[in-house]
């Protein structure tokens, strides 16, 4: 069960239901909370949303779906799935999309979730718990190379290579890698310099929470999914915290930014373009002395465009 102590701070709280509301779409507005957490931005929208207007939520995770259901409110509705399945959504009938990226305080803080490396517990890291292997269950029949490759890919470690072999010769010899402690002095073994002011272990657990969950290709069919629903005038709202997301955000909107010629009809008539960049937003000075977790944050927001008849 989750520990009701673990308080979870959002990250860019008004900043973010500001820039969704300024949606220029009228009646009957429809938004979508893609990451519902512990509701931080959900409730705030609900403060706000006219009487006709709709505030549809998702989110994998069972603890987030439980602490939903504490909302009575009909305008409301959650379902317990990825953000990607938005795409089931009407087109052009959502007035804003909002994906927060970040990981709840309660899921870091809990170590029966096994997010942590300051918290000894199995080494679970599953945004669902419900459905699918854990992390403990893929190290134990993955190939070094291929926990090389993710390593190195979602963490950007340059120690991937001797963490990998260490955690296959820790399996070989019969005392497979099980819990968070045990990974994460594996990896303080295994790195041989550490940057100043980070346990060595951080990279590791970014990139194997990362995988287990496919979250950059979640992401990625989120934000093709967005372009579909979202009605001319609707807002596309991404908080991201770490530079992978963060770089598939940014260039999605700019991707989606400029007229696409057809270089084999020079004179055909571009494709117009279908989203406008309108801001890029890091958290205040004072809310990161408040809550260290908004450090990495960046927020960017932008406008779907007129959709071509």
């Amino acid at each position: 069960m989750e520990n009701k102590n673990y308080q979870h701070t959002t990250v860019l709280l008004t900043e973010a239901v500001d820039a969704l509301l300024q949606a220029s779409v009228d009646q009957d507005p429809i938004f979508v909370d893609g990451t519902f957490g512990r509701g931080g931005h959900s409730r705030l929208v609900l403060s706000q949303l006219p009487p006709n207007g709709r505030l549809i939520a998702f989110d994998k995770d069972v603890e987030a779906i439980a602490e939903a259901a504490r909302i009575s409110d009909a305008r409301f509705s959650i379902r317990h799935e990825g953000f990607s399945h938005m795409a089931e959504l009407p087109a052009a009938s959502v007035a804003g999309v909002l994906l927060d990226l970040g990981v709840s305080s309660p899921q870091i803080d809990s170590p029966e979730r096994g997010f942590s490396f300051r918290f000894d517990g199995p080494l679970d890291m599953r945004m669902d718990t419900t459905r699918g292997q854990s992390v403990a269950e893929w190290l134990q029949e993955a190939e070094t190379q291929q926990i090389a490759e993710v390593i190195r890919d979602f963490g950007e470690e340059r120690f991937a290579g001797p963490i990998a072999k260490a955690i296959v010769a820790r399996r070989e010899a019969g005392s497979p890698v099980a819990t968070t402690a045990d990974l994460a002095e594996l990896v303080a073994g295994a790195v041989k310099t550490r940057e100043a002011g980070q346990n060595p272990a951080t990279r590791t657990f970014q990139a194997l929470r990362i995988f287990i969950n496919a979250e950059l290709e979640e992401l990625e069919q989120a934000l093709e999914a967005s372009l579909r629903v979202l009605a001319p005038g609707g807002r596309l709202v991404v908080i991201s915290f770490h530079s992978l997301e963060d770089r598939i955000v940014k260039q999605f909107i700019a991707k989606h930014s400029k007229e696409v010629y057809d270089r084999r009809a020079p004179f055909a008539v571009p494709q117009p373009m279908r989203l406008k960049a309108l801001d890029r937003i890091k958290p205040s000075e004072a809310e990161v002395a408040a809550n260290a977790r908004a450090r990495s944050a960046v927020m960017r927001v932008a406008e779907r465009t007129e959709v071509p008849a």
